[in-house]
Protein backbone atom coordinates (compact mmCIF):
# COMPACT_ATOMS: atom_id res chain seq x y z
CA UNK A 1 0.00 0.00 0.00
CA UNK A 2 1.40 3.48 -1.22
CA UNK A 3 0.64 7.27 0.67
CA UNK A 4 1.20 9.41 -1.99
CA UNK A 5 4.60 9.77 -2.71
CA UNK A 6 5.37 7.26 0.13
CA UNK A 7 7.48 4.39 -1.61
CA UNK A 8 7.38 2.09 1.82
CA UNK A 9 4.42 2.22 4.69
CA UNK A 10 5.63 3.65 7.79
CA UNK A 11 5.21 0.79 10.62
CA UNK A 12 5.30 0.98 14.41
CA UNK A 13 8.51 1.01 15.72
CA UNK A 14 8.57 -0.98 19.10
CA UNK A 15 5.10 -1.13 21.42
CA UNK A 16 3.93 1.53 23.30
CA UNK A 17 6.06 1.92 26.81
CA UNK A 18 4.94 4.36 29.88
CA UNK A 19 2.18 6.33 30.51
CA UNK A 20 2.52 9.84 28.87
CA UNK A 21 0.25 12.61 27.68
CA UNK A 22 -0.08 14.40 24.77
CA UNK A 23 0.85 18.25 24.92
CA UNK A 24 0.01 18.98 21.32
CA UNK A 25 -1.36 22.68 21.48
CA UNK A 26 -1.21 25.28 23.51
CA UNK A 27 -4.53 26.98 24.59
CA UNK A 28 -6.33 23.51 24.10
CA UNK A 29 -8.31 24.08 27.10
CA UNK A 30 -10.34 27.29 27.46
CA UNK A 31 -8.69 28.83 24.57
CA UNK A 32 -9.43 26.10 22.60
CA UNK A 33 -13.05 25.89 23.90
CA UNK A 34 -15.11 28.47 22.87
CA UNK A 35 -15.48 27.52 19.33
CA UNK A 36 -17.41 25.15 20.50
CA UNK A 37 -19.75 27.30 22.08
CA UNK A 38 -19.88 29.45 19.00
CA UNK A 39 -20.57 29.45 15.22
CA UNK A 40 -19.01 27.27 12.57
CA UNK A 41 -15.50 28.45 11.84
CA UNK A 42 -12.37 26.71 12.80
CA UNK A 43 -11.09 26.36 16.69
CA UNK A 44 -8.32 28.75 17.30
CA UNK A 45 -5.17 29.04 19.91
CA UNK A 46 -5.48 31.42 21.55
CA UNK A 47 -9.17 32.90 21.28
CA UNK A 48 -10.86 32.20 24.70
CA UNK A 49 -11.85 33.69 28.03
CA UNK A 50 -11.73 37.92 26.88
CA UNK A 51 -12.69 37.39 23.80
CA UNK A 52 -15.87 39.59 24.53
CA UNK A 53 -18.27 37.57 23.53
CA UNK A 54 -21.39 36.74 26.06
CA UNK A 55 -21.91 32.66 26.90
CA UNK A 56 -23.46 30.65 25.07
CA UNK A 57 -24.81 27.10 25.16
CA UNK A 58 -22.54 24.42 23.42
CA UNK A 59 -23.82 23.59 19.59
CA UNK A 60 -20.44 21.59 18.24
CA UNK A 61 -18.37 18.77 19.77
CA UNK A 62 -14.87 18.26 19.09
CA UNK A 63 -12.41 14.99 20.38
CA UNK A 64 -10.57 17.09 23.02
CA UNK A 65 -14.06 18.64 24.54
CA UNK A 66 -15.88 14.75 24.46
CA UNK A 67 -12.54 14.04 26.23
CA UNK A 68 -12.85 16.76 28.97
CA UNK A 69 -17.10 15.69 29.12
CA UNK A 70 -15.58 11.81 29.77
CA UNK A 71 -13.40 12.89 31.91
CA UNK A 72 -14.91 15.32 34.47
CA UNK A 73 -18.22 17.21 33.17
CA UNK A 74 -17.75 20.71 35.50
CA UNK A 75 -14.65 20.90 33.35
CA UNK A 76 -16.14 20.86 30.40
CA UNK A 77 -18.25 23.40 31.73
CA UNK A 78 -15.16 25.60 33.25
CA UNK A 79 -14.04 25.54 29.55
CA UNK A 80 -16.80 25.68 27.23
CA UNK A 81 -19.40 27.56 29.17
CA UNK A 82 -17.24 29.87 31.85
CA UNK A 83 -14.29 29.98 29.46
CA UNK A 84 -11.93 30.29 33.01
CA UNK A 85 -8.87 31.26 31.59
CA UNK A 86 -5.68 28.87 31.62
CA UNK A 87 -2.17 28.97 32.45
CA UNK A 88 0.10 27.74 28.79
CA UNK A 89 2.58 25.60 30.17
CA UNK A 90 6.04 25.13 28.49
CA UNK A 91 5.06 21.60 27.40
CA UNK A 92 1.73 22.02 25.38
CA UNK A 93 3.54 25.39 23.96
CA UNK A 94 6.15 23.07 22.77
CA UNK A 95 4.05 20.85 21.80
CA UNK A 96 2.13 23.73 19.59
CA UNK A 97 5.88 24.56 18.00
CA UNK A 98 6.49 21.34 17.18
CA UNK A 99 3.68 21.14 14.71
CA UNK A 100 4.23 23.82 12.91
CA UNK A 101 7.50 22.33 12.35
CA UNK A 102 6.13 19.50 11.27
CA UNK A 103 3.40 21.19 9.21
CA UNK A 104 5.94 23.81 7.51
CA UNK A 105 8.82 21.37 6.58
CA UNK A 106 6.54 19.99 3.56
CA UNK A 107 6.20 23.33 1.88
CA UNK A 108 10.15 22.53 1.06
CA UNK A 109 10.86 20.12 -2.00
CA UNK A 110 11.38 16.43 -0.81
CA UNK A 111 15.05 16.65 -0.96
CA UNK A 112 14.98 19.70 1.29
CA UNK A 113 13.34 17.77 3.46
CA UNK A 114 16.25 17.23 6.41
CA UNK A 115 16.59 16.68 9.97
CA UNK A 116 19.01 19.57 10.10
CA UNK A 117 16.95 22.31 8.06
CA UNK A 118 13.60 20.73 10.47
CA UNK A 119 15.58 21.69 13.28
CA UNK A 120 16.45 25.15 12.43
CA UNK A 121 12.83 25.92 11.90
CA UNK A 122 12.50 25.73 15.84
CA UNK A 123 13.33 28.62 16.62
CA UNK A 124 11.65 31.00 13.92
CA UNK A 125 8.37 28.90 15.01
CA UNK A 126 8.67 29.87 18.27
CA UNK A 127 9.47 33.55 17.27
CA UNK A 128 6.76 33.45 15.39
CA UNK A 129 4.20 32.01 18.30
CA UNK A 130 5.72 34.64 20.82
CA UNK A 131 4.54 37.50 18.07
CA UNK A 132 0.57 35.96 18.24
CA UNK A 133 0.66 35.60 22.34
CA UNK A 134 3.12 38.05 23.74
CA UNK A 135 2.50 36.46 27.16
CA UNK A 136 4.28 33.45 26.64
CA UNK A 137 7.75 34.80 27.26
CA UNK A 138 6.12 34.66 30.57
CA UNK A 139 6.74 30.78 30.51
CA UNK A 140 10.24 30.82 31.27
CA UNK A 141 10.48 33.81 33.76
CA UNK A 142 8.25 32.74 35.65
CA UNK A 143 9.88 29.70 36.33
CA UNK A 144 12.54 30.95 37.11
CA UNK A 145 11.02 33.25 39.64
CA UNK A 146 9.38 30.60 41.44
CA UNK A 147 12.27 28.47 41.97
CA UNK A 148 14.00 31.30 43.24
CA UNK A 149 11.41 31.93 45.56
CA UNK A 150 11.13 28.83 46.82
CA UNK A 151 14.77 28.42 47.27
CA UNK A 152 16.57 31.05 49.57
CA UNK A 153 14.18 33.73 49.67
CA UNK A 154 14.35 33.20 53.68
CA UNK A 155 17.30 34.80 54.00
CA UNK A 156 16.88 37.33 51.75
CA UNK A 157 19.00 35.46 48.76
CA UNK A 158 18.16 37.70 45.34
CA UNK A 159 16.01 36.29 42.59
CA UNK A 160 17.31 34.89 39.90
CA UNK A 161 18.96 36.73 36.96
CA UNK A 162 17.01 37.36 33.83
CA UNK A 163 20.00 34.64 32.72
CA UNK A 164 18.21 31.84 34.25
CA UNK A 165 15.00 32.15 32.21
CA UNK A 166 17.11 32.21 29.12
CA UNK A 167 18.55 29.37 30.08
CA UNK A 168 15.48 27.81 30.47
CA UNK A 169 13.99 28.80 27.32
CA UNK A 170 17.22 27.37 25.94
CA UNK A 171 17.02 24.20 27.27
CA UNK A 172 13.56 23.89 26.01
CA UNK A 173 13.64 24.58 22.45
CA UNK A 174 16.36 22.10 22.56
CA UNK A 175 14.03 19.71 23.42
CA UNK A 176 11.88 20.92 21.01
CA UNK A 177 14.76 20.26 18.49
CA UNK A 178 15.02 16.58 19.94
CA UNK A 179 10.89 16.14 18.99
CA UNK A 180 11.64 17.02 15.89
CA UNK A 181 14.36 15.61 14.94
CA UNK A 182 12.72 12.04 16.29
CA UNK A 183 10.25 12.39 14.32
CA UNK A 184 12.35 11.34 11.40
CA UNK A 185 13.33 8.20 12.56
CA UNK A 186 9.79 7.43 12.45
CA UNK A 187 8.57 8.77 8.96
CA UNK A 188 10.51 9.70 6.07
CA UNK A 189 9.09 12.92 4.62
CA UNK A 190 10.69 12.98 1.39
CA UNK A 191 8.79 10.27 0.31
CA UNK A 192 5.73 11.94 1.87
CA UNK A 193 3.53 14.41 -0.19
CA UNK A 194 0.21 14.88 2.16
CA UNK A 195 -2.73 15.50 0.94
CA UNK A 196 -3.50 17.94 3.71
CA UNK A 197 -2.06 19.71 6.72
CA UNK A 198 -3.98 20.94 9.59
CA UNK A 199 -7.01 20.08 7.62
CA UNK A 200 -10.15 21.61 9.72
CA UNK A 201 -13.27 19.48 9.11
CA UNK A 202 -16.90 19.99 10.51
CA UNK A 203 -19.98 17.73 9.54
CA UNK A 204 -23.45 17.79 10.99
CA UNK A 205 -24.81 14.36 11.78
CA UNK A 206 -28.54 13.38 10.51
CA UNK A 207 -29.03 13.81 14.57
CA UNK A 208 -28.23 17.33 14.30
CA UNK A 209 -24.97 17.22 16.49
CA UNK A 210 -21.85 19.47 14.38
CA UNK A 211 -18.58 17.48 14.83
CA UNK A 212 -15.43 19.43 14.20
CA UNK A 213 -11.81 19.52 14.70
CA UNK A 214 -7.89 19.72 13.40
CA UNK A 215 -6.59 16.62 11.63
CA UNK A 216 -2.49 16.97 11.74
CA UNK A 217 -1.83 15.73 8.69
CA UNK A 218 -4.23 13.47 5.81
CA UNK A 219 -2.26 11.18 3.21
CA UNK A 220 -3.98 9.40 0.35
CA UNK A 221 -3.10 6.79 -1.74
CA UNK A 222 -2.82 6.74 -5.21
CA UNK A 223 -5.63 3.85 -4.82
CA UNK A 224 -7.36 6.49 -3.06
CA UNK A 225 -7.25 4.81 0.32
CA UNK A 226 -6.76 7.58 3.11
CA UNK A 227 -4.82 7.80 6.26
CA UNK A 228 -5.10 10.21 9.32
CA UNK A 229 -1.94 10.80 10.92
CA UNK A 230 -1.89 12.91 14.30
CA UNK A 231 1.68 13.50 16.35
CA UNK A 232 2.06 13.57 19.88
CA UNK A 233 4.77 15.44 21.83
CA UNK A 234 4.46 12.66 24.63
CA UNK A 235 5.15 9.43 25.17
CA UNK A 236 2.57 5.94 23.95
CA UNK A 237 0.71 5.02 26.70
CA UNK A 238 0.49 1.66 28.14
CA UNK A 239 -2.18 -0.47 25.90
CA UNK A 240 -4.79 -0.42 28.36
CA UNK A 241 -4.71 3.34 28.35
CA UNK A 242 -4.76 3.88 24.60
CA UNK A 243 -8.47 3.97 24.15
CA UNK A 244 -8.13 7.87 24.41
CA UNK A 245 -6.00 8.47 21.96
CA UNK A 246 -7.70 5.87 19.56
CA UNK A 247 -11.50 7.59 20.45
CA UNK A 248 -9.54 11.03 19.15
CA UNK A 249 -8.64 9.45 15.72
CA UNK A 250 -11.79 7.28 15.69
CA UNK A 251 -13.57 10.65 15.89
CA UNK A 252 -11.75 11.66 13.01
CA UNK A 253 -12.39 8.93 11.23
CA UNK A 254 -15.74 9.47 11.42
CA UNK A 255 -16.00 12.94 10.15
CA UNK A 256 -13.99 12.36 7.11
CA UNK A 257 -16.36 9.48 6.61
CA UNK A 258 -19.30 11.62 6.79
CA UNK A 259 -17.96 14.41 4.34
CA UNK A 260 -16.16 12.09 1.65
CA UNK A 261 -18.04 8.81 1.77
CA UNK A 262 -14.87 6.79 2.35
CA UNK A 263 -13.61 5.06 5.28
CA UNK A 264 -10.17 5.72 6.30
CA UNK A 265 -7.91 3.05 5.71
CA UNK A 266 -5.37 3.80 8.34
CA UNK A 267 -5.03 5.72 11.71
CA UNK A 268 -2.10 6.75 13.17
CA UNK A 269 -0.63 7.82 16.06
CA UNK A 270 3.17 9.25 16.16
CA UNK A 271 4.29 9.11 19.32
CA UNK A 272 7.19 11.76 19.08
CA UNK A 273 8.26 11.31 23.22
CA UNK A 274 9.29 7.74 22.86
CA UNK A 275 9.44 7.26 19.09
CA UNK A 276 6.40 5.07 18.75
CA UNK A 277 4.13 4.39 16.31
CA UNK A 278 0.71 2.80 16.85
CA UNK A 279 -1.46 1.88 14.12
CA UNK A 280 -5.43 0.68 13.73
CA UNK A 281 -7.31 0.04 10.50
CA UNK A 282 -11.17 1.05 11.66
CA UNK A 283 -14.33 -0.77 10.11
CA UNK A 284 -17.72 0.83 9.43
CA UNK A 285 -19.10 -1.11 12.63
CA UNK A 286 -16.63 1.05 14.59
CA UNK A 287 -17.07 4.45 13.13
CA UNK A 288 -20.48 3.69 13.70
CA UNK A 289 -20.05 2.58 17.05
CA UNK A 290 -18.14 5.73 17.81
CA UNK A 291 -21.35 7.68 16.81
CA UNK A 292 -23.60 6.19 18.92
CA UNK A 293 -21.17 7.45 21.81
CA UNK A 294 -21.22 10.23 20.66
CA UNK A 295 -25.10 11.39 20.50
CA UNK A 296 -25.13 9.39 23.90
CA UNK A 297 -22.58 11.97 25.52
CA UNK A 298 -24.08 15.41 23.57
CA UNK A 299 -27.58 14.22 24.98
CA UNK A 300 -26.23 14.30 28.45
CA UNK A 301 -24.41 17.23 27.28
CA UNK A 302 -27.64 19.08 26.11
CA UNK A 303 -29.00 17.83 29.99
CA UNK A 304 -26.50 19.19 32.18
CA UNK A 305 -26.24 22.77 29.68
CA UNK A 306 -30.29 23.02 30.48
CA UNK A 307 -30.06 22.40 34.32
CA UNK A 308 -27.23 23.63 35.02
CA UNK A 309 -26.14 20.29 36.86
CA UNK A 310 -22.23 19.71 36.14
CA UNK A 311 -21.31 17.47 38.53
CA UNK A 312 -17.11 16.98 39.25
CA UNK A 313 -16.08 13.58 38.79
CA UNK A 314 -12.29 13.35 40.74
CA UNK A 315 -9.21 11.40 39.54
CA UNK A 316 -5.78 11.72 39.26
CA UNK A 317 -5.91 13.84 36.75
CA UNK A 318 -7.48 16.50 39.24
CA UNK A 319 -3.73 17.05 40.49
CA UNK A 320 -3.06 19.29 37.38
CA UNK A 321 -6.30 21.12 36.54
CA UNK A 322 -6.47 24.68 36.98
CA UNK A 323 -9.42 25.13 37.98
CA UNK A 324 -8.88 23.50 41.48
CA UNK A 325 -10.14 26.95 43.52
CA UNK A 326 -13.58 26.68 41.95
CA UNK A 327 -13.97 22.75 41.88
CA UNK A 328 -16.41 22.12 45.09
CA UNK A 329 -13.86 18.94 45.72
CA UNK A 330 -11.25 21.04 46.77
CA UNK A 331 -13.45 23.49 48.81
CA UNK A 332 -14.37 25.66 45.53
CA UNK A 333 -17.35 27.51 44.20
CA UNK A 334 -18.17 27.54 40.40
CA UNK A 335 -18.91 30.51 39.43
CA UNK A 336 -22.73 32.10 39.11
CA UNK A 337 -24.34 29.93 36.30
CA UNK A 338 -24.29 31.93 33.47
CA UNK A 339 -27.30 30.21 31.41
CA UNK A 340 -30.55 29.81 32.48
CA UNK A 341 -31.87 26.88 33.95
CA UNK A 342 -34.81 24.71 32.33
CA UNK A 343 -36.18 22.63 35.51
CA UNK A 344 -38.72 19.26 34.21
CA UNK A 345 -41.51 21.91 34.07
CA UNK A 346 -40.10 24.17 31.53
CA UNK A 347 -39.82 26.96 33.85
CA UNK A 348 -37.03 29.40 33.21
CA UNK A 349 -34.67 29.55 36.50
CA UNK A 350 -31.60 31.93 36.94
CA UNK A 351 -28.78 29.71 38.20
CA UNK A 352 -27.60 30.79 41.76
CA UNK A 353 -24.00 29.23 42.75
CA UNK A 354 -24.12 25.38 41.91
CA UNK A 355 -24.12 23.75 45.64
CA UNK A 356 -21.53 21.69 46.51
CA UNK A 357 -22.31 17.93 45.23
Amino acid sequence: MGWSAEQTEAGTRGEPGGPGTDTAGAGAGAAGAVAEAAGPGPQADGAGAGSGEGPRAPVALSPSRAGDFMQCPLLYRFRVIDRLPEKPSPAATRGTVVHAVLERLFDAPAAERTAAGARAMVPGEWEKLLAKRPELAGLFADAASDDADRSDAADGTPAAPDGAAAERLATWLAEAEALVERWFTLEDPTRLEPADRELYVETELESGLRLRGIIDRVDVAPTGEVRIVDYKTGKAPRPQFAEGALFQMKFYALVMWRLRGVVPRRLQLVYLGSGDVVTYDPGEADLRGVERKLLALWEAIQRATATGDWRPRPTKLCGWCDHQAHCPEFGGTPPVYPLEVRPPDGAVVPQGRMEQI
